[in-house]
């Protein structure tokens, strides 16, 4: 697995910040939508559960600090982060340059592309002109989106824009949509995995710059200090073997480590 070296003057650093700062995050708030299994959803006692919650939740545990999870749609995490309603997303959120222009973010989680999810028999593939005349549903503030707008909706595709990802796989399973277009780990081993996805098949990826496949913690701009913690936290769990341990208990041999 490949991880991310850091210099021993940053690793001093980020020890140092880690010891002066550590008192000031006795609570730690993540922003989370979770409506995309594996990686963070909600268990039928209603409590939260995946990938990221548990990387979350492993994060706090190297900082000493109480997890608090703050729950809200998708399309609402970066305005409400910048409002200070939580101190960082920790939700599939991917490292886009648009994203960066209004908030910083901590290494790299994980990776994944985005693929499209129909009806098997349906005729539709990651060639983008089988969708023409179909109707393809993505969530708000995503970047699904971006590429919706941009690609599908010049290329003959309707779209439609949903609040979060639950929604998006019942208008799936009802017939109003075609296809759905999101991450393509989430669609194989979420929805497919689920009974309401038998019947359903998932596209080979479908690669745009428009949709990276890089995501970390978002933070508010400028929060070096949170970062710097963030960063050391992360490393340490690549360190002693929690994220392989995670990694081997919702994915099995899959590797999503992206290094970045």
């Amino acid at each position: 697995m490949k991880k991310t070296i850091l210099t021993l003057s940053a690793l001093v650093l980020c020890g140092a910040v880690g010891s002066a700062l550590a008192q000031d995050y006795k609570e730690l708030r993540f922003g989370v939508s979770p409506s995309s299994p594996p990686f963070e959803s909600k268990a039928a006692d209603g409590s939260l559960v995946g990938f990221d919650i548990d990387l979350g939740n492993a994060i706090c545990a190297e900082l000493k600090a109480k997890c608090k999870w703050v729950e809200i749609n998708f399309d609402g995490l970066i305005p409400s982060l910048r409002a200070g309603k939580f101190d960082g997303i920790l939700s599939s959120l991917t490292v886009t340059p648009t994203r960066k222009k209004v908030i910083d973010f901590s290494s790299g989680l994980w990776s994944s592309p985005n693929a499209l999810t129909f009806r098997k028999g349906a005729g539709i593939s990651a060639d983008l002109a089988s969708l023409k005349g179909k109707k393809v549903g993505y969530q708000q503030g995503s970047i699904q989106e971006v590429f919706s707008k941009a690609v599908l909706d010049k290329a003959g595709v309707e779209t439609q824009a949903y609040a979060n990802q639950d929604l998006i796989y019942a208008e799936l399973v009802s017939g109003r949509l075609d296809a759905s277009l999101q991450d393509l780990t989430q669609a194989k081993l979420g929805f497919l995995k689920s009974p309401q996805g038998a019947g359903f098949e998932v596209s080979e990826p479908v690669y745009s710059e428009l949709m990276p496949d890089t995501t970390a913690v978002g933070i508010t701009q400028g929060n070096q200090e949170l970062k710097a913690l963030l960063d050391k936290s992360i490393q340490t769990l690549h360190d002693n073997g929690t994220y392989a341990a995670l990694q081997q208990k919702y994915f099995g041999d899959l590797n999503l480590y992206s290094g970045k």
